[in-house]
């Protein structure tokens, strides 16, 4: 893989709009109208959400990430995609740059909800 070229910069201020929280995937449930998507239902300590996430096609088993801690985009407007309502976005790595995505998780378990940055 030859790494893209690096975005331009952009103010701190821009960054620090951006709600990056860990929360644990409790649930992943099939959306069969999708070819791609799952419905994740995450624990970030003070409330759970339902988020979607384009998994399918990568991972044989999906249900694999239940149980583990990654971050999560918190203040997205809420999307709707065939029939169901995503309330943030899950963070991978590898997905945009063509290899096998995988989560981007904390290096140690850390209450849900606890911000990045």
């Amino acid at each position: 893989m030859k790494p893209a070229q690096i975005k331009p910069p952009i103010p701190f201020d821009v960054l620090e709009k951006i709600d990056i929280r860990v929360g644990t995937i409790e649930l992943v449930e099939d959306i069969a109208a999708s070819e791609k998507l799952v419905r994740l239902t995450v624990d970030f300590g003070d409330h759970k959400r339902k988020v979607l996430a384009g998994m399918k096609q990568e991972r044989s088993r999906p249900n694999e990430i239940e149980g583990k801690q990654a971050l999560f985009v918190l203040n997205l407007e809420p999307k709707r995609m065939f029939g169901e309502v995503s309330e943030g976005m899950l963070f991978d790595i590898g997905y945009a740059d063509g290899i096998a995505p995988v989560l981007a998780v904390p290096e140690s378990d850390v209450p849900n909800g606890t911000r990045v940055g």
